[in-house]
């Protein structure tokens, strides 16, 4: 099992890296996500994928799973969470401004107005 979650993210790594370098907002928002989402899989990787153990020490039990990665995770989805919407309100505002969304095309308005400078 952690060997498929692993190869799980490795493309997820793979597919957000290649999402990420494109020309569109979209894209790279989208990409960002599935970077972060293999990251959480990767942190429940860490933590050890045992199933059927509890994830808090009470008195009796021997064996439990660490809750450490499960609280990181459950953080960082909040995060993640604001962090997208913001992402896709700034990229939708932008557009509005702008009229496209392909960065190229920004970065060459931007040093047309001197922006860069």
């Amino acid at each position: 099992m952690e060997t498929i979650v692993a190869i799980l993210v490795g493309v997820l790594f793979a597919v957000g890296l290649y999402m990420m370098m494109q020309k569109t907002m979209l894209r790279v928002v989208v990409g960002g996500n599935l970077l972060s989402y293999g990251t959480f899989l990767a942190l429940i990787l860490s933590g050890g994928l045992n199933k059927g153990m509890v994830p808090v020490l009470v008195e009796g039990v021997e064996e439990y799973v660490d809750p450490v990665p499960q609280a990181l995770i459950l953080t960082a989805i909040v995060i993640g969470f604001g962090m997208t919407a913001f992402q896709l309100a700034l990229a939708y505002r932008t557009y509005q401004e702008t009229g496209t969304d392909d960065l190229d095309e920004l970065r060459h308005e931007d040093e047309g107005n001197g922006a860069h400078e």
